[in-house]
């Protein structure tokens, strides 16, 4: 699940602060908060047809997580959606196309940790990519030694740059060779992937975590909605590993890979014992989303 460099993205123009630059010249101070101490809150989008998919719901997580950490001087969903306007056009990007929206605190007067050493307001990065769904048609997953946050250290309803927790859970999985890690939370419940929501399906009713200790995604939330606009059973749920490794299917959701079958976790291949087939069908009620709504790039 290594992704490849794609040669259309070599002389891309990125949005940094107030403009569009190159490539080559997209950089923030080394006095900027996210360099400082990951200081930045971030969402990832997808461009389908020439709309921005949840756009709106993405603006109002990335405008919550900034209030949560006390940000000041943060830019108008007007604003932002301008910049991302800008920055597709210039790209003369309308289809197959991943954004990395960051916010970060922005620049600070001299090095240090206080966030009353910020006073040049936050710094607002656009980078918009041609990058299909990065996840292969399944994946294997293992189980991480690296528990999630939950809200006695940093609530993970926070969209923040400081993914070091996820790191780790991503450099284990890699070296047991497998696509993702699974993270618990504190009491032993899987929370979610390193980098994507989690999803069980046991004989026709589909199962996700709380997002009490992980992130509760944009996808992960339009999943369980189409559920329950075609009358498909689902829940929230405190889950197990046992649940999971039992279960008949079990997929990921996410922005980056959209939703991807897990044919194996821990060694434990998924079998559908009960011959209830879900997830193909929540797959195409997704597919026909991404083609009938979104914000039109204007």
């Amino acid at each position: 699940m290594l992704q490849s460099f794609n040669e259309k993205n070599k002389d891309i123009f990125v949005y940094v602060k107030d403009r569009l630059v190159k490539r080559k010249d997209a950089k923030v101070s080394v006095f900027d908060s996210v360099v400082q101490g990951g200081d930045a809150v971030w969402e990832g989008l997808r461009v389908y047809d020439g709309r921005i998919f949840c756009l709106e719901h993405h603006l109002e997580r990335l405008q919550n997580s900034a209030h949560a950490l006390c940000f000041n001087d943060i830019p108008s969903n007007e604003e932002i959606t301008r910049a991302i306007f800008e920055t597709l056009k210039a790209n003369n990007m309308m289809d197959g196309v991943h954004i990395r929206l960051t916010l970060t605190r922005g620049e600070k007067t001299t090095s240090g940790m206080d966030p009353r050493l910020n006073v040049y307001g936050c710094t607002l990065i656009v980078l918009a990519e041609w990058k299909p769904p990065v996840y292969p048609s399944s994946v294997k997953l293992m189980t991480s030694s690296v528990r999630r946050n939950n809200p006695m250290f940093l609530d993970s309803k926070i969209h923040h740059n400081n993914l070091l927790n996820n790191i780790l859970a991503k450099i284990e999985a890699n070296n047991a060779g497998a696509n993702a890690g699974i993270m618990l939370d504190m009491n032993g419940f899987v929370a979610e992937a390193n980098g994507v929501n989690l999803f069980c399906i046991q004989k026709g009713v589909v199962l996700t975590p709380f997002a009490d200790a992980c992130l509760p995604g944009i996808t992960r939330k339009l999943v369980l909605d189409l559920c329950e606009e075609n009358n498909i059973p689902c829940a929230e749920k405190n889950l197990s590993l046992l649940e999971f490794y039992t279960a008949d299917e079990v997929f990921c959701t996410g922005t980056m890979g959209e939703l991807t079958r897990v044919d194996e976790i821990d060694s434990r291949k998924i079998i559908n014992k009960s011959g209830i087939e879900r997830l193909e069908e929540i797959n195409l009620l997704f597919m026909e989303k991404t083609k009938s709504s979104g914000t039109r790039i204007v």
